[in-house]
């Protein structure tokens, strides 16, 4: 259950970034003087790692925006509920995740839906983020969201970890570290099978960006950075 390395680059679409950033239909990132950055987990929950990885992030004082698989949720509906009781945010990672862009459009929705009631099964809650495995979208997708009332979250191009190839701690360490920009949004995996690196590579991660001044917000939490960056542009202009 691991990403590919699709990343949603122009080609997974017939319209690329730009198109859709303008019109505030998927996030990337999101550009601020403030400075905070948003770490993301995809393919979770997991008993163990996730457990291990919530641990650090209160360690720190960091929230966070875990993306789950709906199949997951369903057995581990415990870890998701603590993740929300720790001021975290949980995004919909489809149900059993597959390729949104090679699937029908019926099994997408299904995908979705059943995701969205595990969540909300579990916890109560509905999620308003959504992440295409693999980072895959098209103008289907983008509008199935917008009439979902999901906003699709990707991730900053340089802030892809590649931590479900499992590449070392160090490579991990240094791709977040020496790119790290006001705004980012940081992709990573809460459930990497047979794998620590992910939370190793954190253990460095965390206090060196707060020695440097980070704060880690969810994802909603860095939205309102730019409205923010909005509100302000239309006063004073």
């Amino acid at each position: 259950m691991l990403c590919s390395p699709l990343d949603a680059m122009p080609s997974a679409t017939s319209k690329g970034r730009e198109y859709y950033e303008q019109r505030g239909d998927i996030v990337w990132e999101v550009p601020t003087q403030n400075k905070v950055i948003a770490f993301t987990f995809d393919d979770g929950p997991d008993d163990d790692s996730t457990a291990n990885i919530l641990d650090l992030l209160k360690q720190y004082d960091a929230k966070a925006t875990f993306f789950v698989v709906g199949n997951r949720v369903e057995k581990y509906p415990e870890i998701v509920q603590r993740e929300l009781k720790e001021g975290h945010e949980v995004g919909n990672h489809s149900f059993s995740h597959p390729s949104f862009v090679r699937i029908g459009s019926n099994f997408m929705v299904t995908e979705l839906n059943k995701t969205q009631e595990a969540i909300h099964t579990a916890t109560g809650h509905k999620s308003i983020l959504f992440r295409p495995p693999g980072g895959s979208y098209n103008e289907s997708i983008v509008q199935h969201c917008k009439k979902s009332g999901l906003l699709m979250i990707l991730w900053s191009w340089h802030q892809d970890t590649l931590d479900w190839k499992k590449p070392g701690v160090d490579k991990i360490v240094n791709k977040v570290l020496k790119n790290a920009h006001n705004g980012d949004i940081v992709l990573m995996h809460d459930f990497v099978s047979g794998s620590t690196q992910t939370y190793e590579a954190l253990k460095i991660i965390l206090p060196e960006l707060k020695q440097r001044g980070y704060s880690f917000v969810t994802i909603s939490d860095l939205l309102s950075y730019r409205e923010q960056a909005k509100n302000y542009m239309e006063v004073n202009h």
